[in-house]
């Protein structure tokens, strides 16, 4: 993700100062990743995303925990690794506005994991956005939902990037 923005922004195919990031879930996790090693993207879009790996191995149910055991190791054994790759980890190193999207009754990916990162990034003063859905899991199903979250995207890019979204 990283290579291809930069990629896209020297080739002048795109404003560098105009890129952002969006992604739910593994890709929320991608998000954040890439916002904690960036200086590419100015502004990311985390959807149910994870941002603390050993924490989602202690809260989620036993088929994401297998799941993070072929990812990234077993525990304790590769802890080391789960807080070395976990997007909190290196909140601090995060400093471009960050909209983050949660269903309030997620049992993959839990609120705590979108709190935890709002709560760094508030401790620090960095533009940010939570929403929480009530009656959502993980994935928004409802489409008021789905509708809610995808204008609330358009408007954040529009406030952080200077347009105003247009109807229709």
């Amino acid at each position: 993700m990283l290579a291809a923005a930069r990629g896209l922004a020297e080739s002048g195919r795109a404003d560098p100062a105009r890129i952002a990031i969006r992604g739910g879930s593994a890709g929320g996790w991608t998000v954040l990743s890439a916002l904690v090693h960036g200086g590419v993207f100015a502004a990311g879009i985390s959807r149910y995303g994870v941002t603390d790996l050993r924490m989602l191995a202690q809260d989620t149910h036993d088929f994401e925990k297998h799941y993070l055991n072929g990812l990234v190791g077993p525990l304790p054994e590769a802890e080391q690794l789960y807080i070395d790759r976990s997007p909190l980890t290196h909140a601090d190193q995060i400093d471009v506005p960050v909209l983050l999207l949660q269903g309030a009754d997620d049992r993959v990916v839990p609120p705590s994991q979108s709190e935890a990162i709002r709560d760094a990034l508030a401790a620090r003063g960095v533009p940010h956005e939570y929403v929480l859905y009530p009656g959502e899991g993980h994935g928004f199903r409802r489409a008021e939902t789905g509708v809610d979250a995808l204008e609330r995207e358009l408007a954040f890019l529009g406030r952080v990037f200077g347009f105003t979204p247009t109807e229709g």
